[in-house]
């Protein structure tokens, strides 16, 4: 086989040249950071759960006319995407006040606000991924009027439809934040989503008991940051028990943390 080359390595996921012009190949590993990488550790099993969960939620949103970089996933670890030219921010919705949010404002956290409220945020590690104003994005041009409108539009209804889905498998979408990238043809560009939507970027609580189902598990050291992985792609279907209906198995088991796949019995 022939020696891929790497694009870029972040602090989730590394960034292969794609076996077609256009195309990226996206590895998710299991590192796992915090504070803008001031505190950093391993989460077994978390680039093989947010593969499968990402690519869950990007085909959902496809189909309700979501345009995004995802093509296919290759195996346990790695996704085909379109290679995209990513716009420097980060959209943040917010539902229920949580986070950076209730320590700015000093909002008590799980308070639900009055209105879903979207942010943006300055894409550099550098300087804490600063929340930055339509009229700084607009100064200093990191997109045009028309791409903050697409995007916006687009977080809006990405939030009702993910708050929807996960609303039936008792989660609460507390916040989650998004990336977008233009594609270019010609002199056009058109923005879609890109990035991964998983518990990596998204805060998951249960409905009933509040309990924290994504990375503030590792952020706050509460410990039991795989099981709460697992958890959402469980509820999601794609972790299944051994009874449980068909599909593909993660097998939990496999050596040192990693997850393989085994076909579900009965299911070729």
């Amino acid at each position: 086989m022939a020696r891929r080359r790497q694009i870029y390595e972040g602090k989730a996921k590394i960034l292969y040249e794609g076996p077609e012009p256009g195309t990226i190949i996206q590895y998710f590993k299991d590192d796992a950071t915090a504070f803008n990488a001031q505190k950093k550790g391993t989460i077994n099993g978390k680039g093989v759960i947010n593969n499968r969960i990402s690519e869950y939620v990007f085909t959902r949103l496809s189909h309700i006319g979501i345009p995004t970089h995802f093509i296919r996933r290759l195996n346990m670890r790695e996704q085909l995407v379109r290679q995209v030219e990513i716009i420097p921010l980060e959209v943040v919705v917010r539902n229920v006040a949580a986070g950076s949010l209730s320590k700015r404002l000093g909002i008590e956290e799980g308070e639900v606000l009055p209105h879903t409220l979207i942010e943006y945020c300055y894409k550099d590690d550098s300087l804490g991924d600063p929340k930055v104003s339509e009229e700084e994005i607009a100064c200093f041009n990191w997109c045009s009027h028309e791409e903050m409108q697409d995007m916006s539009s687009m977080a809006v209804r990405i939030n009702d439809f993910l708050s929807g889905m996960f609303s039936g498998i008792d989660i609460r979408l507390i916040d989650f934040k998004l990336e977008f990238g233009r594609i270019w043809d010609g002199d056009f560009a058109r923005v879609i989503l890109a990035d991964e939507i998983s518990p990596d970027g998204c805060r998951l609580w249960d409905i009933n008991t509040n309990e924290k189902l994504d990375k503030d598990r590792f952020r706050r050291d509460m410990g039991g940051e795989s099981e709460a992985y697992q958890e959402v792609a469980r509820r999601l279907g794609l972790l299944q028990n051994e009874d449980n209906g068909p599909g593909e198995v993660l097998d939990m088991s496999a050596h040192r943390g990693r997850l393989r796949s085994t076909p579900k019995p009965g299911k070729k």
